[in-house]
């Protein structure tokens, strides 16, 4: 029986080898031609263990093919894999379909590189019971490293403050990112497909764009300043650059542009301008007061000499007419020099809202207020701040009669008649955690685009002759300014004027 035994283990022993020569045999590709792919190719038994590889696996992996055989196919990758290759092996040696992985492969030296791995029996239609497959690994280093490129670019144009659009060759919006979003108003999807017209100012006529599609289209970048329109009408000024994206071709495939928002700094240099014109005219205030406020003095004495002592009654008329005159030329000369000079009175802490309502009570009594309907929304927590009571009081008049000469005379149509004739002023108080604000808003006539620009300038007015010196906004502005404050403007043609007074909370004085 012993004898018997140890025959039938020699005879399994010699069986089995017959059966891994058999299959080492099997496994022998046509060398010339798998060491032509351009992919990593192993032959694989059901257990993992290499039988042959090829000339780019050699290479890419940095081992000969001597040193891969007879390794088990789990020491070239990561561990966290070899559970799932395991696996795949045994379904492929059985006949099932495996899909592609992405996995890492240990190349000599220590370091990994990326791989899409396949896997098929080999050959299909085998009978052998030593059942193996073939492995293919492609190489997908660069596309990984192209991949993470393209998430670590779209984070960076995602997230940055920077408005950023790219456009396709001919012009068409293909992506803008959220900063663009919040600084025109417009969705991605109001603006994708569109060409970037939709929010153009109409203010940069063709000759402006040539040079700069002549620059892109040649390969080179081009900068410059631009004027846009957000979504509701307000101007949007942005410092822009714009490069060509080259495809591997070396053509233009798009078009990638960076916005940088220059719409404060636009508004700063205008208010610095606004505040240069201001000294200017305040120092010229001085000498206008000096050399024509005295001869005004003698000429209106005169003329009350010579209407005293005049019988006749045309010349009574117009020597009255002159006086008017003088007087007014006073009051232009006088309203200079007061804001020219420097202030005496002394700061204390004002209740804004008591003298928003005392400046409303003094206006509402003169009779072209008598049709108009005045309404307070006052916010009562707002604090008290270190002003000068009467100046500040005389902004809110200043403003609220503003108000009311932009109600004069202004077409209402519509509805009922009477009530439609009625102008409405409305007055608003709140705050911010830095500033306290003074919204005074009519249904006026509005402002026309060319005006707002110079509605803060000494003598402009849209008044009639006699009506206005052109000196209320501008006196104004630069009381508001003295306190460390800002006025802003609002206005459309049909619709009405805001004006917004910025006094800021925590100022040192």
């Amino acid at each position: 029986m012993k004898g018997k035994s140890d025959t039938t283990h020699t005879d399994r022993l010699q069986l089995a080898r017959k059966r891994v020569a058999s299959a080492a045999s099997d496994s022998k590709l046509p060398r010339d031609i798998i060491d032509c792919l351009p992919d990593l190719c192993f032959v694989v038994l059901r257990d993992g263990t290499i039988l042959d590889a090829n000339r780019r696996a050699e290479n890419l992996l940095g081992r000969k093919r001597k040193e891969l055989i007879r390794q088990h196919f789990n020491s070239l990758m990561r561990k966290e894999h070899g559970e799932w290759f395991g696996n795949a092996l045994r379904m492929c040696c059985a006949g099932e379909e495996i899909g592609t992985r992405e996995v890492q492969l240990l190349v000599d030296g220590g370091s990994m590189i990326d791989v899409s791995l396949f896997l098929s029996r080999f050959p299909a239609d085998s009978t052998s019971s030593a059942a193996k497959c073939i492995v293919t690994a492609r190489d997908i280093s660069e596309e990984k490293k192209r991949e993470l490129d393209l998430l670590q670019f779209s984070n960076v144009a995602h997230l940055t403050v920077n408005p950023i659009e790219i456009t396709d060759v001919n012009g068409n919006i293909t992506y803008i990112n959220p900063a663009f979003e919040r600084a025109s108003g417009y969705t991605r999807a109001e603006l994708i497909g569109k060409n970037p017209r939709v929010f153009g100012s109409g203010k940069h006529p063709k000759e402006f764009w040539k040079p700069m599609w002549d620059t892109i289209k040649a390969g080179k970048v081009w900068v410059g300043e631009i004027e846009n329109r957000r979504r509701n009408g307000e101007p949007f000024y942005t410092f822009l650059l714009i490069s060509p994206i080259i495809d591997n071709d070396g053509n233009a495939a798009g078009y990638f542009g960076v916005h940088r928002d220059i719409t404060e700094q636009r508004y700063l240099q205008q208010q610095l301008i606004q505040a240069q014109k201001m000294e200017s005219i305040g120092t010229l205030a001085a000498g206008i007061a000096h050399e024509v406020g005295n001869p005004l003095t003698s000429i209106s004495a005169l003329v009350q000499v010579i209407q005293r002592t005049t019988q006749d009654e045309s010349a009574k008329e117009k020597l009255e007419l002159i006086r008017n005159q003088v007087s007014r030329i006073s009051r232009i000369i006088r309203d200079l020099v007061d804001f020219s000079r420097p202030s005496k009175y002394e700061m204390e802490l004002t209740d804004v809202n008591r003298r928003v309502r005392d400046a409303v009570e003094i206006v509402k009594v003169g009779k072209r207020a008598r049709e108009i309907s005045f309404r307070l929304d006052l916010d009562e927590n707002v604090p008290a701040l270190p002003l000068v009571p009467d100046q500040i009081e005389q902004v809110f008049i200043n403003m609220l009669i503003n108000a009311l000469d932009a109600l004069q005379d202004t077409p209402r149509s519509g509805g009922d008649k009477e009530a439609e004739r009625r102008g409405e002023v409305v007055v608003r108080t709140y705050k911010d955690q830095r500033h306290l604000f003074v919204v005074i808003q009519d249904n006026g006539k509005g402002i026309s685009e060319l005006d707002m620009v110079k509605v803060f300038e000494p003598f402009f007015t849209t008044k009639n002759v006699g009506e206005g010196t052109g000196l209320g906004l501008w006196v104004s502005y630069g009381i508001v300014e003295s306190f460390g404050g800002d006025i802003r403007v609002k206005s459309k043609i049909g619709q009405g004027t805001t004006f917004t007074i910025m006094l800021p909370l925590n100022r040192e004085h």
